[in-house]
């Protein structure tokens, strides 16, 4: 009989490297200081991480047996805006980075990064921000073209805001407002997709601890264009199969939970690796880990990417529960190392 993997985990190590994860901003094409800080934790823990061209990480892991290789991708990208104008008065019009709602930003604190290096400090607002001026604010359609960013310095013009360096094209990025409860849940932005980064440190932190070589070669995708749709459009033609670890979407007639590693059978580009997702719930019957087998109507990953990018393999999605996905999101550590545990199982065969 096996020993079950997921208490064999380091679970405080997880939730610290997911802890900062979040707090590193990373909107999609800007992920150049996460890419760095994973980097050196990958180094740190004994492996290298090359960073491709387009600017993904990749982290290969020789296997005992040659000829087939595992790829393994989750993405540092995130949700967040670009400046689209300047405004007569000051504020900047954005335009969104990834598929949010924008009520689901509206009075979030921002960030906006200046091409020289300066950041300075906005809030998200609609156009109509209040109810004592604006009789219509309560039912004023949030979209585009009617929410503004006001930045927290004095500037009443175009030339007072451009005088700060601020500029068209400048990344704008989201508090993520970080929350880690004793209980083991964690609140904060950008869960997707940084809870699962942290569950594959965690695997690899494994890995290492334990002196363990997984039985196929792995390579470790970690992507930045996700968000965007192409994230692992390219990938390394020595790959057979890909294991693609996003999160599991939750409500509706969904059945996963935030405790559970929540397994994907088919998203909106159609269904995964019947092979592959069969033997991913054996597994997680095996390991006793809290699973959940779930459709995920409005949803694509970077193995669908990879397999639009004409990509032959075969592919799977897995992941911790986030309940409120592109909002204010929330999982469980639970989840996270459930998603780690099972990845193990499946490379340890």
């Amino acid at each position: 009989m096996t020993t079950p993997l997921a208490p064999q985990l380091d679970r405080e190590y997880i939730v610290n490297q997911l802890e900062a994860l979040l707090n590193i901003p990373s909107p999609s094409g800007y992920c150049m200081a996460i890419i760095q800080h994973v980097k050196a934790e990958t180094e740190r823990l004994g492996y290298s991480l090359e960073i491709t061209p387009k600017g993904n990480g990749m982290i290969t892991i020789p296997g005992k047996e040659t000829g087939e290789v595992i790829g393994i991708t989750a993405h540092l990208d995130t949700l967040g805006a670009m400046v689209r104008s300047i405004k007569p008065n000051g504020m900047l019009r954005i335009t969104p980075i990834g598929g949010y709602m924008m009520h689901t930003v509206e009075g979030e604190y921002a960030v906006i990064h200046t091409r020289d290096g300066r950041t300075y400090e906005g809030t998200v607002l609609s156009t109509k921000a209040s109810v004592h001026v604006y009789s219509d604010a309560r039912d004023f359609k949030r979209e585009e073209a009617n929410m503004e960013i006001r930045i927290d310095e004095l500037v009443k013009t175009k030339e007072d805001t451009e005088k700060l360096g601020i500029s068209v094209g400048d990344f704008i990025s989201w508090d993520p407002r970080v929350r880690v409860f004793p209980n083991g849940f964690v609140k904060s932005r950008h869960l997707d997709d940084k809870a699962s980064v942290a569950a594959l440190l965690g695997f690899m932190e494994w890995l290492k601890r334990e002196g363990k070589t997984p039985t196929h070669t792995l390579k470790l995708i970690l992507s930045t264009y996700e968000e965007v749709g192409h994230g692992s459009s390219y990938i390394p033609s020595d790959i057979t199969e890909m294991i693609a670890v996003d999160m599991g979407a939750l409500g509706d007639d969904l059945s996963a939970t935030e405790l559970d590693v929540s397994i994907c059978a088919k998203d909106s580009t159609g269904p995964y690796d019947y092979e592959m997702t069969s033997r991913l719930i054996e597994l997680a019957k095996r390991e006793k880990l809290a699973y959940a087998v779930d459709i995920y109507p409005h949803y694509g990953s970077d193995a669908s990417a990879a397999l639009r990018g004409g990509s032959n393999i075969r592919a799977a999605l897995i992941g911790p529960g986030v309940h409120a996905s592109h909002g204010m999101e929330r999982t469980h550590m639970d989840a996270v190392v459930n998603t780690a545990a099972l990845l193990l199982a499946y490379v340890m065969e």
